[in-house]
């Protein structure tokens, strides 16, 4: 803080009631903003499980949708009443009176009280520019469009929360008149004033800034609704609060139109532990990162394992110097616990990584003779990851370079040699193996004894994987458990053709667990068999192990 800069307290009096809040209410607008997203389509049992899950995780409001907008949300209206929602309240949304339409006869109005919610939300303008421009109305008749719609439903029992749509931009083009748009909603019996950065490219201090102003003209509530447009908006969510708005709308993971609405699993953790705030109940934020990869999955979007507070990386450390300072001293490189969250720290093991990092996944193993162990292994990713290998999603690949290295592993088979023969489809070869287009042969030493088998398969790598289990199934039965979940190929240069380095990388599981390996070479058949028999080996070597000694891919 600068010399003579004024303290800003975290906690602010509540102007309607001149007493010190320290709790926000949360709004979820997921549903209806974050629908507006491009590619995004929910369909109603999405919705009721996503009202499910944010009803358990103590959000306060959700706006469900906009009734009569279309039938998906009208139908989701009458089936919420039947889902007995423990903490949470619908709420439905919807624009003020058309110009020059008596309220009671402007059927959107009515589709509101319809929904039967006890929340209405409607948003009005609050730009000049808006009023004369788009609504092409006078100044004064938007005013009584805003105080009617409040008014009404107000009348009908219905407890009414204001957005002021473009209230930013409406307040630098004309304070006065911005201020007396949410004056209109006071005065008619909004409880709370929410101020929206509709196009999402106002700066954290002008809205810290703005906000404090407002507070000194208006008695009730303020809330913030941010955009993300200028990459601000869960800055902008944060300074509003810290300036006064006790009321937050956001989206989960940020969906939202364009580029997005302020996204509440870094809203809500900032809150609580930025601020010092409540949000939520008690200990409920360690459950954000399962519900923002519920509500990815739900939309058919792969989870930002990068996000702040809920990704899977969030808390991952890479650089040497850092794993070796937050092994002596977590906080060291780490902004706040990652447990508060419901996170990990997690030791990301490259060719960009020290010896801590090794030693810290040793011990992670239960590995003895860690030093050892670590110093060989490291020697060995610098060298796979030069020629083509990346270790960064492959941990089960680290985990047995560290065993290998290590003065006690006896590894379960080795291998002596392997050979793939393929068919063209329709040829005589394939019609005679009935429709099969590779063979494999695989050479193993198991217990000091040479193993030789054969099996046909659909492909290479097909082929490949049924050899190594038919010579693996009598000595290690468990090897039936072990699954292929997914197969990953990329090419490391395009522009090398034929003879460019294949990276593969394999995700297997045992229905109780997952893990990865890597494999790299010019030869994708290689690469393939190194990842397929890193991730057997691992199944195998680990299978006997207490689970805090497994190296675990997926929850």
């Amino acid at each position: 803080m600068s010399a003579g800069a004024e303290p800003v307290p975290d906690r602010v009096p509540d102007r309607a009631t001149d007493a010190v809040t320290d709790r926000v209410t949360v709004y979820d607008t997921t549903l209806r903003d974050g629908a507006q997203r491009e590619g995004i389509s929910w369909s109603l049992e999405d919705k009721l499980r996503i009202v499910r899950r944010l009803d358990a995780l103590g959000v306060d409001l959700i706006e469900a949708g906009w009734p009569g907008s279309n039938p998906k949300d009208a139908q989701l209206f009458a089936r919420a009443q039947q889902l007995g929602l423990r903490h949470a309240q619908l709420a439905a949304f919807g624009a003020t009176r058309r110009a020059g339409i008596p309220t009671e006869d402007d059927p959107q109005v009515q589709a509101l009280l319809d929904a039967g919610t006890a929340v209405c939300t409607i948003f009005g303008k609050s730009s000049t520019l808006h009023v004369r421009e788009v609504l092409r109305t006078p100044l004064d008749e938007n005013l009584a469009m805003i105080g009617q719609t409040v008014a009404r439903l107000v009348a009908a029992g219905r407890r009414v929360i204001y957005d002021a749509e473009h209230f930013f931009d409406g307040y630098q083009l004309d304070p006065s008149y911005a201020i007396a748009t949410l004056e209109a909603a006071a005065r008619a019996g909004a409880q709370t004033l929410v101020l929206c950065d509709t196009n999402g490219g106002t700066m954290p201090w002008r809205i810290y800034d703005v906000v404090r102003i407002v507070r000194e003209h208006v008695a009730a509530p303020l809330g913030i609704h941010a955009h993300d447009d200028a990459g601000c908006g869960v800055a902008n969510s944060l300074s509003a609060i810290r300036a006064g708005a006790r009321h937050v709308q956001g989206t989960i993971n940020g969906y939202g139109e364009r580029c997005g609405n302020a996204n509440l699993c870094a809203v809500l953790p900032g809150i609580e532990l930025k601020l010092g705030l409540a949000a939520l109940p008690p200990g409920r934020l360690a459950e954000l990162p399962d519900l923002a990869r519920t509500v990815a999955e739900l939309a058919n979007l792969a989870p930002d394992e990068h996000m702040p507070y809920v990704g899977r990386s969030a808390f991952a450390h890479k650089g040497g110097v850092h794993v070796a300072a937050i092994r002596r001293a977590p906080q060291s490189y780490q902004h706040i616990d990652p447990a508060l969250v419901g996170n990990t720290c997690r030791i990301v093991v490259s060719e960009l990584s020290g010896r801590a990092n090794l030693l810290a996944r040793a011990d992670e193993l239960g590995l003895t003779d860690a030093g050892s162990a670590a110093t060989g292994a490291l020697a060995a990713i610098k060298q796979r990851e030069a020629r083509g290998a990346a270790f960064e999603a492959a941990d089960a690949s680290v985990a047995l370079l560290l065993r290998r290295h290590a003065p006690d592993y006896v590894p379960p088979f080795q291998l002596v040699e392997y050979r793939v023969l393929t068919s063209s489809p329709g040829s005589a070869a394939a019609s005679a193996a009935g429709g099969h287009t590779a063979e494999a042969t695989v050479k193993l030493q198991i217990a000091g004894r040479v193993i030789h088998t054969a099996a046909e398969g659909d492909g290479p790598v097909h082929a490949l994987d049924a050899a190594l289990r038919k010579a693996l199934l009598p000595s290690f039965p468990g090897v039936a458990d072990i699954a292929l979940a997914d197969y990953k190929v990329r090419i490391l240069d395009g522009s090398a053709g034929t003879s460019a380095v294949t990276r593969v990388l394999i995700d297997f599981t045992d229905g109780e667990r997952g893990w990865s390996t890597v494999g790299a070479s010019a030869s994708i058949l290689e690469a393939t068999w190194t990842a397929l028999a890193d991730g057997i080996e691992f199944g195998i070597a680990t299978a006997a192990q207490p689970a805090a000694h497994r190296t675990e891919l997926h929850a």
